[in-house]
């Protein structure tokens, strides 16, 4: 989750497919998003490193936010057990969902009541560069939302999926 977190915040105003052909990239500079590493950093040196690398998004405000994030997380799970744990909590209740998903609604969905309360609440612990968007965007990446319109073939495989997913606790 971590990682997802992280590639969102530097997905910010650039395509996915920049930080997908980057991702190897990423997770060598980054540890492998292991926040608990990444959290021991001296943030000074490593940011001046990370910005010299030519694989990764070289942007000062992403790469700070990177390293503060993961002092972040380490709180977050320290306080409700794990990420995942947190995280789902903010999974939408299905009567805030659309009734029914067509290309219309779906392009209304940049962000919601969910995302922008999950984005204040990551503001208020010290989270940077997460905001309502990135939040919904990261709904969307970890089956917390399911925003396959309708008559999609994918949509029904996916709603499964999250009807036999277990939420953490």
């Amino acid at each position: 989750m971590f990682e997802k977190l992280c590639l969102e915040g530097f997905q910010s105003g650039l395509s996915w497919l920049t930080i997908l052909r980057k991702r190897d990239n990423f997770r060598r500079a980054f540890a492998n998003f292991d926040y608990e590493a990444i959290a021991r950093w001296r943030v000074n040196s490593r940011v001046e490193k990370l910005l010299g690398d030519p694989g990764i998004v070289r942007h000062r405000g992403k790469i700070e936010a990177t390293l503060n994030n993961a002092r972040r997380a380490t709180e977050l799970a320290d306080e409700f057990g794990s990420l995942a744990a947190y995280f789902w909590r903010w999974e939408p209740e299905p009567a805030t969902r659309p009734a029914r998903l067509d290309k219309s609604a779906l392009m209304q969905l940049n962000h919601t009541p969910a995302s922008t309360a999950m984005a204040k609440d990551l503001k208020s612990r010290g989270f940077r560069f997460f905001g309502p968007t990135t939040a919904y965007a990261f709904m969307q990446a970890m089956g917390m939302v399911n925003d396959h319109v309708e008559g999609c073939s994918t949509r029904g495989a996916v709603e499964a999926a999250r009807a036999r997913f277990r939420r953490p606790s």
